[in-house]
């Protein structure tokens, strides 16, 4: 910083905040710029971390006709639902096969209902 700009900084720390406010109103005028547009934080605000989800549903969103007894065995073995519980479940789709449980666990129920041809997603 030179010396010409260091003594005017030495000078605007001697100013009052009446002061202070007054000068940046000329500044603003005399040289047409709005100040409340050129300042910016010296800090960026920390951004709150990003929350990872790690409870998923299941849910069985489709059964094709040709495929409703064998997903209806799949949903028997995974819920412990009885077989007219299961039929009307497996009916009744979109339904959560299993709710708030980790990704893995997941994703390998996905697994199981789509291999035997019900169309699947994780929420």
């Amino acid at each position: 910083m030179s010396d010409k700009n260091f003594a005017i900084i030495e000078q605007i720390k001697s100013l009052t905040l009446l002061e202070t406010s007054q000068l940046v109103k000329q500044i603003e005028a005399t040289f047409g710029v709005d100040a409340s547009r050129i300042i910016k934080p010296e800090k960026d605000e920390p951004k709150p971390p990003e929350i990872e989800k790690t409870e998923f549903d299941v849910i069985l969103s489709e059964v094709p006709a040709d495929k409703k007894i064998a997903t209806l065995k799949v949903v028997r073995t995974l819920t412990g639902l009885g077989l007219k519980e299961a039929k009307d479940f497996v009916e009744s789709a979109p339904q959560v096969v299993k709710g708030a449980i980790a990704l893995p666990d997941a994703q390998e129920i996905k697994q199981q209902l789509e291999s035997v041809g019900g169309k699947v997603s994780l929420k």
